[in-house]
């Protein structure tokens, strides 16, 4: 059985919409404190007050101004958000119509949260009232395209940290998608350079300048965090996650998780169990 719950992008009252926007104030009342998993972007703005969201285990104070990014299949839970004050716009993968937002979106490394610069406030706050303001407008006067323009300038006007750095290796853009197509299955840098048809040292390079990590050691930490989801919100056992995730046995994931983490998977998944 599972313990988190399961989200699917369902836009109230109309059926098209891509985008659609929500208060804290509502996320108050619909949230239990519970872990959730979404199939559509989280996106929030915050104003002001305090509160903490965890996101693929990794624990973020949110403050005043400060961005809250979710992608779909991660795992996060809203905790003490009494008094925080802002929006969420909730957008399916597609949503932005710029190709560098598009390509932003597809990035499985985006930043989880981030302060947002006193300099970029306005230009932040002005693209999200825009934004809020037509994915409000009554149905006689409702564009589906408008509210993807204007959540294509806001994700613009956002800047997520390091968000420019991989849009400009490209080398790197097919290695990250070659990794999250077949991270289950091959473990190895070498495949990748081989399959991308990259000398194993220029793919290197990318990868260095792109995300200050080698091409093993972001294949480890891909294959690590779908292992930590199975094994703490789909509650597999090591030999599941050792099948699902392409090891011979076992033993051989044990090996390998404790390698990354320092723990064995049981012992990691009674930790998170504890929390």
């Amino acid at each position: 059985m599972t313990v988190i719950r399961q989200m699917t992008y369902q836009p109230a009252g109309r059926r098209a919409a891509a985008v659609e926007t929500m208060t804290f104030d509502r996320l108050r009342e619909l949230n239990d404190g519970g872990t959730q998993r979404a199939d559509f972007h989280v996106l929030a703005v915050i104003d002001a007050g305090h509160g903490s969201v965890t996101v693929d285990f990794l624990h973020h104070p949110l403050t005043e101004r400060s961005a809250v990014w979710i992608p779909p299949g991660a795992v996060h839970r809203w905790d003490d958000i009494g008094d925080v004050a802002g929006q969420l716009v909730l957008f399916v993968p597609t949503a932005p119509v710029t190709h560098a937002t598009r390509q932003l979106v597809a990035s499985p490394d985006l930043a989880a949260h981030w302060s947002i610069p006193d300099a970029d406030w306005l230009f932040v706050d002005t693209a999200r009232n825009h934004l809020l303001l037509e994915a409000s407008a009554p149905p006689e006067v409702f564009s589906t395209e408008l509210p993807e323009i204007l959540l294509s300038a806001l994700i613009a006007r956002l800047r997520p940290p390091h968000a420019e750095a991989p849009l400009t290796h490209p080398v790197f853009r097919l290695f990250r998608s070659s990794v999250e197509t077949h991270f289950r299955n091959h473990h190895d840098a070498s495949y990748y350079a081989r399959a991308l048809g990259y000398a194993p040292r220029t793919l290197s390079r990318a990868v260095q300048q792109a995300t200050g990590r080698t091409a093993k050691a972001y294949i480890v930490d891909r294959i690590i965090l779908e292992a930590k989801r199975l094994l703490a919100h789909d509650r597999l056992t090591a030999a599941r996650c050792a099948a699902t995730l392409g090891f011979p046995d076992a033993s051989n994931f044990s090996v390998f998780f404790y390698n990354a983490t320092g723990m064995r998977p049981g012992a990691w998944k009674a930790t998170v169990a504890l929390e």
